[in-house]
């Protein structure tokens, strides 16, 4: 009986160290983006204030380019990131968790220098949950968007999932997201995570928050906040405009001016 309980308790301390660095959710010995267990929704996984904003949740499509501009808006600076036009549903999911607050005081909970940055879990909210930081989420998976041409460079936005053991098809988490620091040390994950936008500005920020100081478990000891991620309005605004204006002279070819010959 002894040595049955004994057996038992070993296997659920090994379960429960999954994903963390060192040792991802699917078994690997290297540093992995893994999430540690099939994502559930948060309590509070939906908008959590009734703010206005002039893009809203029912009217951001319209209002936002093919490839938008959103600031990351954290405690320690804004990282301001480009999303792809080529990933449409990690793109679009990501626009609207923005515009509808549900990223709003969120943490960086894992944070490893020389690697990359991660964040977009509701549960980082309540520091009672802290055992459960980097399992929660909108109760939803994205399916892979994964291009060859979308590396891991220094500033990628990419999307956190769960290990190839439990998710073969390699689909993204709902919310979670990480930030390439060290495109060296993250080469080994080309082809293996769906990369949906780059930084474009605040690689600073990102080496900053690097930096801090961090637990056994790669959290930081000080919490980094993401305050909010929106729109940057005024330039969505002109490169949509660019693109109307585009699709307008597309469809409404200027004919070349005749030419006029020359006397002899």
């Amino acid at each position: 009986m002894k040595r049955t309980l004994t057996f038992v308790l070993v296997v659920l301390l090994a379960a429960s160290c999954g994903g963390r660095r060192g040792h991802g959710a699917d078994g690997n010995p290297a540093d992995s983006l893994a999430t540690e267990t099939p994502e559930a929704p948060a309590a509070k996984a939906g908008p959590k204030t009734a703010k206005a904003d002039t893009i809203s949740a029912a009217n951001y499509k319209d209002r936002l380019p093919q490839e938008p501009i959103f600031d990351i808006v954290t405690s320690m600076g804004t990282i301001r990131v480009k999303l792809y036009k080529d990933t449409p549903k990690h793109r679009d999911n990501f626009a609207r968790l923005a515009v509808t607050h549900y990223y709003d005081d969120v943490l960086f909970h894992r944070v490893i220098n020389g690697f990359m940055i991660q964040g977009g879990d509701p549960y980082t909210r309540d520091t009672s949950r802290v055992e459960e930081w980097g399992e929660g989420g909108p109760g939803y998976t994205i399916d892979a968007e994964i291009l060859p041409e979308h590396t891991h460079k220094k500033g990628a936005l990419a999307a956190a999932r769960r290990g190839n053991m439990a998710n073969p098809m390699r689909e993204s988490s709902g919310s979670q997201f990480y930030l390439v620091q060290d495109s060296t040390n993250c080469k080994h994950l080309n082809g293996e995570y769906t990369v949906f936008g780059e930084t474009v500005g605040g690689l600073n920020v990102i080496d900053r928050i690097a930096r801090v100081q961090t637990d056994r478990l790669d959290r930081p000891v000080r919490p980094v906040v993401i305050q909010r991620i929106r729109p940057n309005e005024q330039m969505n605004k002109r490169a949509l405009e660019e693109e109307r204006r585009a699709l307008e002279e597309a469809a409404n070819p200027t004919e070349p001016e005749a030419q006029v010959p020359t006397e002899p």
